[in-house]
């Protein structure tokens, strides 16, 4: 897993964790829907990176 990737899958994760938070302020669904959404796929395409290294010889 290269540098590059873990920022990009981090910062997907964290804008998630951002705009899910202005949904919930805001009470708008669609973006608390999509914050949540972004924050799930960046953490598990995170995970996905780490279990590759992990089987990695």
């Amino acid at each position: 897993m290269s540098v590059g990737q873990t920022i990009k899958h981090k910062t997907q994760a964290f804008k998630g964790r951002v705009t899910e938070r202005i949904g919930r302020t805001t009470r708008t669904r669609r973006l608390w829907r999509e914050g949540k959404a972004d924050r799930v796929s960046g953490n598990l395409k995170q995970s996905g990176d780490k279990a590759k290294d992990a089987f990695k010889p």
